[in-house]
């Protein structure tokens, strides 16, 4: 079977994924040529709790080690700003995140090829239901969480808009979005910064009411990328992988426990993407205050 070189072929970009899927799902690859004795590292951002963040991944990286005959280990820091350092100083191979779409971080290289099929996400800024604040100017001089300072969706996005609205707040920093959540409804903090996603499967799983006084437009949840260094082949028995997950059954069963877990619902299943979905979090990068990009 001929091989993709996806690092070398200048169109990339625009064609890559295409003709990765291509090989992927017309010719069936088999991962018997994968390269079975290296472990390769998987970093999703900290949406969760450790515990949850396990709790979801690791089934995961079960069934696309299995298939794939890949063997990916999940590696995550305390916060996400501990699992995005991990990334930037090249100590992990595959990441889910949205924290590599600046001007700078793009020059590292990585690859886009899937994504998590949900429905658009938006950074919200929310208040317990029954909060007297109605109005995001009743913020000023008060404490806003948010899950971390990598955190595009739920702070960029949110603070870039107090900011630019010339809204002064306290800046208070969790670790990831249900401590910021856990914060608020303890009376900790006024608002917080939040992913609607994250906002609304918390809020299932809590049986919590939560209130958005503002909401960015409409975002495509996060990208599945291999790293620069991850061989071709590698990586189109990884993406085979996890493209696949939601036409076998296993699969479909494996991320609809896993997808429960954490409040998403089972057509939560992984997509093709070339990385073109992503211009909106390219275009925050050049319009967003100095401080945030």
């Amino acid at each position: 079977m001929g091989v993709l070189n996806l690092r070398r072929d200048p169109a990339w970009p625009r064609r890559g994924v295409a003709g990765l899927l291509g090989l992927l799902l017309w010719t069936g690859a088999a991962p018997g040529w994968a390269d079975e004795a290296r472990v390769y590292r998987f970093s999703p951002v900290n949406q969760y709790g450790i515990s949850l963040t396990a709790a979801y991944w690791n089934p995961i990286m079960e069934y696309v080690s299995e298939k794939s005959g890949v063997q990916l280990q999940l590696k995550i820091g305390r916060t996400s700003a501990d699992t995005t350092a991990y990334v930037l100083a090249r100590e992990v191979d595959f990441v889910f995140s949205n924290h590599l779409f600046s001007p700078e971080r793009e020059k590292l290289g990585w690859r886009v090829f899937g994504r998590r099929q949900t429905p658009s996400v938006r950074g919200q800024i929310v208040v317990p239901a029954d909060s007297p604040l109605r109005d995001e100017r009743q913020l000023e001089g008060r404490d806003v969480v948010y899950p971390g300072p990598e955190a595009l969706v739920a702070y960029k996005f949110p603070a870039a808009h107090l900011s630019t609205a010339g809204i002064h707040v306290n800046t208070v920093f969790s670790g990831n979005s249900d401590a910021a959540f856990a914060q608020l409804l303890s009376g900790k903090a006024a608002a917080a910064g939040a992913n609607s996603q994250l906002a609304e499967g918390y809020a299932r799983r809590e049986g919590k009411q939560l209130r958005v006084l503002w909401s960015s437009p409409p975002l495509y949840d996060l990208a599945l990328m291999a790293s620069s260094g991850v061989p071709d082949r590698t990586l189109q028995a990884v993406a085979q992988a996890f493209l696949g997950m939601g036409q076998d059954p296993q699969g479909r069963e494996v991320l609809r426990k896993a997808s429960a877990q954490v409040g998403l619902g089972p057509d939560a299943v992984f997509v093709p993407s070339d990385g073109s979905e992503y211009r909106s979090y390219r275009d925050f990068y050049r319009n967003a205050p100095p401080a945030l990009r």
